[in-house]
């Protein structure tokens, strides 16, 4: 099975779907309740899964240790929830990328808001 194949796509969707539901059940403290899971990448083989967090609060790190200390209780509700051959080791990756961009978004509200002030001030300059 290639890994774009599209066995392994639905796959990987499936097995995202399960997890986005079975984080929410883990009962951490420090798995924060604002986390999402944004990707999927079961190998092809189905030994092994990444699975990509996102995290609204800044204590990604945090949250990513308490996910890899419940990684049993999640391989389980995984195999329960879901029919595979076998049931993939979870390595969970902190996704940075939303926040990322939520910070470039920010900066680019905080230019035209600062090129907007300088050309009202040229404006009010000009008219004097």
């Amino acid at each position: 099975m290639r890994k774009n194949s599209t066995k392994n796509n639905r796959i990987n969707s499936e097995v995202q779907r399960a997890l986005s539901s079975i984080i929410r059940t883990v009962k951490d403290p420090r798995v924060d309740p604002m986390t999402s899971v944004t990707e999927v990448e079961v190998a092809p083989d189905l030994k092994t899964c990444k699975v990509f967090v996102s995290v609204l609060s800044d204590d990604g790190e945090e949250t990513i240790r308490g996910l890899t200390n419940a990684e049993g209780y999640i391989r389980h509700e995984l195999a329960t929830s879901i029919n595979l051959r076998n049931t993939p080791e979870l390595k969970f990756v902190l996704d940075r990328s939303i926040s990322y961009g939520v910070d470039i978004s920010k900066r680019i509200d905080e230019v035209i808001a600062a090129d907007e002030k300088a050309r009202s001030e040229r404006n009010a300059d000009d008219r004097t």
